[in-house]
């Protein structure tokens, strides 16, 4: 019996079922999707994730926003740099400790964020357009079962 002969792209299935390849996958897909979607708003990941941190909690030190938002301490400073030339967000030194800034967010970077919240309900869209609204309220369970998992 002869092997029929698969596409020169072909994964083999052991992998191509797996669920760490598939995430792997997915992650890669809507990684692209995201830069993609930032880029031509003229921002990065980074940016909308600051902005996101001070509207919704406020005020903070550089050193809480990398923290709350996962981002290494000198990418904060980069990001927050950029964010601050932009006017969208400002410095001012800690009353408490006059050795640290306090970051806060600016009207122009509530309304940046604003326009962010519709790049990325737009490439939330793109990645999702396959799903059903109960299939995705579904991925959206079980992703954040998995993520609950490993934080503890």
């Amino acid at each position: 019996m002869e092997r029929e002969h698969p596409a020169a792209d072909a994964m083999p299935s052991r992998v191509a079922e797996m669920p760490t390849w598939l995430i792997s996958r997915a992650y890669a897909h809507s990684h692209r999707l995201l830069t993609e979607g930032f880029a031509a708003a003229g921002v990065r990941g980074y940016h909308y994730r600051l902005l996101a941190a001070l509207e919704e909690f406020g005020p903070a030190s550089q050193a809480a926003l990398g923290r709350r938002t996962s981002i290494d301490r000198s990418d904060v400073v980069a990001a927050l740099n950029d964010l601050a030339a932009r006017g969208l967000v400002e410095r001012a030194p800690d009353p408490d400790d006059r050795r640290r800034n306090v970051i806060t967010i600016t009207p122009a970077g509530t309304e940046q964020l604003r326009t962010l919240d519709e790049v990325l309900a737009g490439v939330q869209e793109k990645l999702l357009a396959p799903l059903s609204p109960s299939d995705r309220t579904e991925l959206i369970r079980l992703l954040t079962r998995l993520l609950e998992q490993d934080a503890r």
